[in-house]
């Protein structure tokens, strides 16, 4: 049998141990949220000194997926598109629908200016038609060193412009290839010569011509159309002043709506219901100032085609600030006094 003494010294004992135990235990707990607040803020620092390594060096790496990261990417290349365009919208405002990539100027053209063309002439010819591209040769166009002096001394460019066969390379196109390099006065678009392609072709040609040379006008004829190159001229100077024209023999029509018909127009519905076109220049001949045909080719891609390339390009201007000017001496039913075309 244990003795009193004994027993207190044991609780004593008892005692001191559970206090030992329990300071153990909040020192270590203590021990524990000292060093993980060391780890926690040495991560800390890490990072930071990560991203500010990142920051200096331009080398961060974010772990994301792959599809995240094409994103980002695709983001980006977009910013840099649109600030481009917007770019490109501000100088084209300024100056008039000019797209500052139309006239690339080198160093040695800065220094040496050049004078602007007054016109641009294309002549919309088709495979087979050779002996019309001959006749104009004879009747108004010059051919060879002539051709060139015209561009110096007038200021006149006169091209005829054709696309290349569906079948690229064959027989037709080496046949414009030729003669072409007989006369160098042809433009030859890339996009596919058929008669129901030519309101895209004649878009084509104004975006091409405004790319290639700046000039106060751009002029469409057709390759059964003679022409008087003095009178037009004469006709143009009166519209310098004018920033933005369209001049032609101005007419309107009936939409035909019947698939049979030659003139059939597929998107007749859209011209309401009467089935008239809207006021446009006659395909013989018309021209259209630089302004315009910036206009063009900053927008071919979205400018609407319809089945006729005088509506099509008429269709272009409805909307803007555009002079029309109804030119009697455009009309080329005859050689009346001072007209400047004649049908054949």
């Amino acid at each position: 049998m244990q003795s009193r003494g004994s027993g207190n010294r044991l609780s004593g004992l008892v005692f001191r141990s559970r206090i030992s135990i329990l300071t153990f235990t909040m020192v270590a707990a203590m021990a524990t949220l000292y060093v993980a607040g060391r780890l926690w803020q040495d991560a800390e620092n890490r990072v930071y000194l990560i991203n500010e390594l990142d920051r200096i060096t331009g080398k961060g790496q974010t772990a994301i997926s792959v599809d995240d990261t094409l994103k980002v990417i695709d983001c980006r290349e977009q910013q840099k598109k649109l600030s481009a365009l917007e770019m490109e919208l501000a100088a084209a405002r300024q100056e008039g629908f000019v797209s500052k990539h139309l006239s690339l100027v080198t160093e040695t053209d800065k220094t040496k200016p050049k004078k602007r063309l007054v016109a641009v002439i294309g002549i919309l010819t088709r495979f087979g038609k050779q002996n019309n591209r001959n006749a104009i040769r004879k009747a108004w166009m010059p051919t060879g060193a002539a051709l060139k002096r015209m561009e110096e001394d007038k200021g006149i460019i006169i091209r005829f412009v054709i696309g290349r066969s569906a079948n690229r390379g064959d027989s037709l196109d080496r046949g414009i290839d030729r003669e072409n390099g007989q006369h160098n006065d042809f433009i030859i678009l890339d996009n596919t010569e058929v008669p129901e392609e030519l309101p895209k072709k004649t878009k084509l040609f104004f975006a091409y011509a405004a790319d290639t040379w700046d000039s106060e006008f751009y002029a469409k004829v057709n390759d059964d159309v003679f022409v008087n190159i003095d009178p037009l001229t004469t006709i143009l100077a009166t519209h310098m002043d004018k920033p933005r024209v369209y001049i032609g023999c101005m007419k309107s029509g009936e939409v035909f709506s019947e698939p049979a018909h030659k003139w059939y127009e597929p998107d007749w519905w859209k011209f309401g219901d009467g089935k008239s076109y809207f006021r446009h220049a006659s395909g013989e001949i018309f021209v259209i100032s630089r302004a315009l045909a910036q206009f063009v080719s900053i927008n071919r891609d979205m400018l609407r085609t319809y089945a006729h390339d005088d509506v099509s390009v008429g269709s272009w201007f409805i909307g803007l600030s555009v002079k029309h000017i109804d030119e009697a001496k455009f009309c080329c039913s005859s050689w009346s006094s001072g007209a400047i075309c004649s049908g054949v």
